[in-house]
């Protein structure tokens, strides 16, 4: 039953949600966000590294997936996510851990089943496929839609015989 770490980054809060997967289920372990504290933009990229470091070794994922930079209409935004993303990914890459990418689209078709729904219902659905209750922190919500939409991918790779293939790689 592989652990799976799903992030959702920001340059202000990064989200993370881990999951186990059995067979055609997932099992809600953890979720919360890192939240950077400093107003200097390498601190807090810092903050990210060492935070998504934390949880990488209090839950010992054995999969990591990310969701993907969008282009956004501002670009310093978008660069910022960017490095953001870069933080989260270089604190996995040290482990030797696969890192596996993710569109937004991707996301939301896998959790929701359509690629253009909005975070709303990416959140409710989140918490009905998990089986949770009450509120659940956007931010976290979305980075548990990672990691759903990780598992989705390797289960249908694995019934086509794909071993991973299939994935966002």
């Amino acid at each position: 039953m592989p652990v799976i770490i799903g992030i959702d980054p920001g340059s202000r809060i990064t989200g993370y949600g881990v999951i186990e997967t059995d067979r055609d289920r997932a099992i809600y372990i953890a979720s919360g966000c890192i939240r950077t504290k400093s107003k200097d933009f390498p601190v807090r990229l810092k903050e990210i590294f060492q935070g998504v470091q934390t949880v990488v070794k209090e839950y010992s994922p054995d999969e990591f997936a990310i969701e993907q930079v969008f282009m956004s209409k501002n670009a310093d935004s978008a660069l910022k996510l960017g490095h953001a993303r870069g933080a989260a990914i270089c604190a996995v890459a040290l482990t030797d851990m696969p890192v596996f990418e993710y569109s937004a689209r991707q996301v939301k078709q896998a959790v929701v089943g359509k690629g253009a729904a909005d975070k709303g219902q990416v959140q409710h659905m989140v918490k009905i496929l998990l089986n949770l209750h009450g509120q659940l922190q956007e931010d976290a919500g979305d980075a548990l839609g990672v990691a759903l939409c990780h598992a989705h991918h390797q289960q249908t790779a694995s019934r086509l015989g794909l071993d991973g293939r299939l994935s966002g790689r």
